[in-house]
């Protein structure tokens, strides 16, 4: 229970960056970022290797950690290179830039999709029951702190939010989401005339 309630501290950490950007103060966002994460990963490690485990065959558990692999690089990606991650952890200030294209076409918050795939990976992988806990409440956790994030706290801060939320959806992609996506990806393969 102490690991889950400390990886709930790293997201409450982490969701604080947006009202540090709003109030432009130097240092808070880097220090709320490296400790958010730290408490994240640290608390993740500690649930998938706690003792109390349920049965699962062998080849489960290898889909899980492929999963869990998987999906946690695209949770870095979104958060740390598909948005200008200096101008968003780092420098005072919001990014002032409104990301739209690339996994946020697909949604809004492609990190929590991606993030609760890797838990389930996780919990699979680890056949951890206390990750199974630490997923579904920490996910249960970002759902409402990006709920009040995408409705009181983005569309102050980037120009455009409104459209955005009307264009893509929040979480579970869509036909016309995933579409988007596909054509964001074909045109910028291809080259420029």
């Amino acid at each position: 229970m102490t690991y889950i309630l400390l990886g709930a501290a790293g997201f409450l950490l982490m969701h604080l960056l947006d009202f540090a950007s709003i109030k432009k103060a130097p240092f808070i966002k880097p220090a709320l970022s490296f400790f958010g994460t730290m408490l994240i990963a640290v608390s993740a490690t500690m649930v998938a290797i706690a003792c109390r485990k349920f049965g699962l065959p062998e080849w489960a558990s290898i889909a899980g950690w492929a999963i869990m692999g998987v999906s946690a690089w695209l949770t870095v990606y979104s958060l740390y290179f598909a948005l200008p991650a200096v101008r968003t952890y780092i420098k005072p200030g919001s990014s002032g830039q409104l990301v739209t294209r690339g996994v946020y076409a697909l949604v809004r918050h492609p990190w929590l999709l991606f993030f609760a795939l890797s838990m389930t990976g996780l919990a699979l992988g680890s056949r951890s029951i206390l990750a199974v806990e630490a997923g579904i409440a920490w996910t249960i956790l970002s759902l409402i702190l990006v709920y009040v994030q995408d409705r009181k706290i983005f569309p102050h801060m980037f120009s455009g939010y409104a459209i955005y939320q009307k264009t893509t959806p929040m979480i579970v992609p869509n036909r016309n989401s995933v579409s988007a996506f596909f054509e964001g990806f074909r045109r910028n393969k291809l080259p420029e005339a």
